[in-house]
């Protein structure tokens, strides 16, 4: 697909003669439009995500598994799918519902119509949908059980499909985080230089972006799955250890998880969490956990610092929270949100472990909050009195800031074929 005479093909694809599809909620209400993606059926928790922006990386974002996501901004799919935006090896979404039909890819970027994007990933969506109608009532009812169905079976009842979603347990008491995980240890993006700090991941569902963000500081990362044992965590000597987001119940992962924690707790090896892997640590401690009505799935959710009384805008995707009123006086929290009050970051008093409930790697979303991975990286500095300090690399900052120039230098190009050259260019110098 590397070629404009592909591109070509791919939007011919798009726009052959649609099948219609139905998304069925568990109250009987049912939205019909036109079925797009993969021809299946496929039942989970109906939300919504308010992102302008990002809806590739929201997609690929494995903390979406057990889940369909209902898009409130209308043009999605409209600069086509890349390469660089995968949040993940493989989506976990269950499927997708969008308000209008997806144009033609408009983006030097694109390599891949959407359409196609989802059929290759085996995820069912539905366009021409009254989403405004469907956030709507989440906002009243809470996030609904539904079923997303793009085969157009003849004969099968509405009531049978019913019966269906109603047997789904839902994702209360539901571990997803060891379906999304990965299953062997590996490095990211190893380098032949000895890199100053060593960091291991546990994953739970991490997204590239959160590693990426990591590596920026001159670290290795080691990357476990998410039940490996605390001892074999601490054989790789890590400076640091990170808790990654992921999706499911907080509290069926953390039958696993929690004796894990505790024991690298005991090390008194700086842990940093996001998303789950802050409910983890916050579980870990004795606080509790709950089911949110609706949850929190945006780019643009104001929290703020109790710290520094400064507010963030920030990126979240959650349907589970840690409750204040169970958190331990040995935690403070540290962040809330301007929306619901709700729990956004703690932080213990006396140890080197602190947390967040948004994503601050921005992606998609603003960097308000990238300055929570300089303060973990300041706190293994000063845990560690045998490492030289690390700073976040200048090459990377400088390059990003020639990336924007050279972008807008390039945007005008009619040229498609070498625009993307260009930028391919860019993106390997970049790795």
């Amino acid at each position: 697909m590397g070629t404009s005479k592909g591109l070509k093909k791919d939007r011919a694809f798009a726009r052959s003669r649609p099948i219609s599809g139905e998304l069925i909620l568990e109250n009987g209400e049912v939205f019909r439009g036109f079925a797009i993606g993969a021809k299946k059926s496929v039942i989970g928790e109906v939300c919504f995500n308010t992102s302008m922006t990002g809806y590739q990386e929201i997609i690929s974002d494995p903390s979406y598994a057990g889940q369909i996501i209902n898009f409130t901004f209308p043009h999605i799919g409209n600069v086509g799918t890349n390469l660089e935006d995968n949040e993940t090896y493989k989506p976990f979404a269950s499927g997708i519902i969008i308000n209008c039909n997806i144009s033609d890819p408009s983006n030097f970027r694109s390599i891949k119509h959407l359409d196609l994007w989802l059929k290759r990933n085996n995820i069912p969506g539905l366009c021409n949908i009254d989403t405004r109608s469907i956030t709507s009532f989440i906002r009243s009812n809470g996030a609904p059980k539904g079923c997303v169905d793009t085969l157009n079976k003849k004969g099968e009842t509405i009531r049978k499909k019913l019966n269906q979603i109603t047997n789904w347990p839902g994702l209360n008491g539901l571990d997803l985080a060891k379906y999304v995980s990965c299953k062997e240890i590996f490095r990211w993006k190893p380098k032949k230089n000895i890199s100053k700090l060593k960091i291991v991941a546990i994953d739970y569902g991490i997204k590239h972006n959160i590693l990426n963000s990591l590596q920026n500081f001159d670290t290795e990362i080691i990357i476990v799955p998410a039940e490996t044992d605390s001892k074999k965590i601490l054989e790789f000597n890590p400076d640091g250890i990170f808790l990654s987001n992921g999706p499911g119940d907080p509290k069926a992962t953390g039958k696993y998880a929690i004796p894990i924690i505790r024991d690298l707790i005991k090390s008194n090896i700086p842990i940093f969490g996001i998303c789950l892997g802050h409910q983890i640590i916050s579980l870990a401690f004795g606080a509790k956990t709950k089911k949110m009505f609706q949850g929190h799935r945006g780019a643009n959710h104001p929290v703020k610092n109790m710290l520094t009384q400064k507010v963030e805008i920030t990126s979240q995707n959650h349907g589970f929270v840690v409750t204040e009123k169970s958190i331990p006086k040995s935690l403070t929290v540290t962040h809330k949100s301007l929306f619901d009050g709700t729990v956004e970051g703690i932080k213990h008093k006396t140890k080197n472990i602190f947390s967040v409930q948004y994503h601050p790697e921005a992606s998609p979303g603003p960097h308000d909050s990238h300055y929570l991975f300089n303060e973990f990286i300041e706190m293994i500095n000063k845990n560690n009195k045998n490492a030289s300090l690390v700073k976040p690399s200048g090459i990377f900052i400088r390059f990003d800031k020639l990336q924007r120039i050279i972008i807008i230098i390039l945007h005008n190009y009619r040229n498609y074929d070498e625009l993307r050259f260009y930028y391919k260019c860019l993106y390997t110098i970049k790795q």
